[in-house]
């Protein structure tokens, strides 16, 4: 399914960059006002076929809880969502009481925190390649103070509606059904681990491809520390090639960078998402919980699903936080 892929120079990021991005752009693939990239591949059909996967009526949450006890330390300016209390009433002030009336209560509460804080989609306005955003378009019209009006995360909110499938690399290739940080997901480790599972992991055109690597479950036992930014498991930058040739809709890891960290060149920062979303136009999804969804496809050899993974839809955002719901 992939083609061979030239190696690169460790030394030399902005070359093995400009080259991979040359190899795989979808730049006016879907005509120069696009603003969905790789999601047009899940059309109706697809969607039809994804629901058709529902068979037991069980659902999962990919999400983590979104509170002040996340994975967050502040770096780069994202913090835990910092949760208020605005009570409107708590006691009975008795019916002579024109407002409230008949002793109603309740309570209003409101967050703030950065939209990428915990589990979310980076947008395809959320990363550029020398200046340019998806499709070509200048990524000072993008950065604008209106924010990202044309590929905002707000275009994302209907469509992520299609086949998920689960590659849990962590407990294929793992120990303890974890990889260790630094471990770089290749190609070939994304096709061993799909062989072991069976049928119902092979990945095609129009799916969101969900990779676990135990990085979620480590934090749960040891406590967040440096999940945030810091060493991981996570797919290598080989791997460019292979998401845009089997042509899925989006990727989402259970890490907080999806890609592996360190980084694989000597002088670089997230060089996977320099190429996958501006140039090949695919979504990235970051922080999702997959263990218990991995667990139950363990159990019953089924790793594909229904998965509605629609971000809220904050106009011109680079993210947004998502509650992804996968139906077996």
């Amino acid at each position: 399914m992939s083609r061979p892929l030239p190696p690169f120079d460790p030394g030399k990021p902005r070359e093995a960059i400009a080259a991979a991005a040359a190899r795989v752009s979808n730049w006016g693939r879907w005509g120069e006002d696009d603003v969905l990239g790789t999601v047009n591949f899940i059309d109706a059909d697809a969607r039809v076929r994804a629901a058709a996967l529902v068979r037991r009526g069980t659902t999962f949450s990919l999400s983590i809880e979104f509170g002040a006890d996340g994975p967050q330390t502040g770096a780069g300016g994202r913090i835990n969502p910092l949760y208020a209390v605005r009570a409107l009433d708590t006691a009975d002030a008795g019916d002579d009481v024109p407002f409230p009336p008949h002793g109603f209560g309740g309570v209003d509460d409101m967050v703030v925190m950065p939209l990428q804080c915990a589990t979310q989609w980076d947008s395809l306005g959320h990363v550029f390649d020398r200046g340019h955003a998806w499709n070509g378009r200048n990524a000072a019209d993008v950065a604008s103070v209106q924010g990202d009006r044309v590929t905002g995360v707000q275009t994302l909110a209907a469509p992520l509606v299609t086949r998920g499938v689960l590659l849990d690399v962590g407990r294929a290739l793992g120990t303890d059904g974890e990889l260790p940080d630094g471990f770089a997901i290749t190609v070939d480790h994304l096709e061993e681990t799909s062989a072991r599972q069976g049928a119902t992991s092979a990945v095609g055109r129009g799916d969101i491809l969900l990779v676990r690597t135990g990085r979620m479950t480590k934090a749960r036992r040891e406590g967040w520390g440096t999940y945030a930014g810091g060493p991981a498991p996570g797919l290598s930058f080989t791997t460019a090639d292979w998401l845009h040739d089997t042509e899925i809709a989006a990727v989402a890891t259970d890490t907080w960078g999806c890609e592996v960290r360190p980084n694989e060149f000597d002088r670089s920062f997230q060089p996977l998402h320099q190429v996958v979303i501006p140039h090949i136009g695919m979504p990235i999804g970051e922080i999702w919980d997959l263990d218990a969804l991995a667990a139950d496809c363990a159990d019953d050899g089924v790793y594909e699903f229904l998965l509605a993974a629609g971000p809220i839809p904050f106009t011109g955002a680079a993210g947004a936080p998502v509650n992804p719901l996968a139906v077996k």
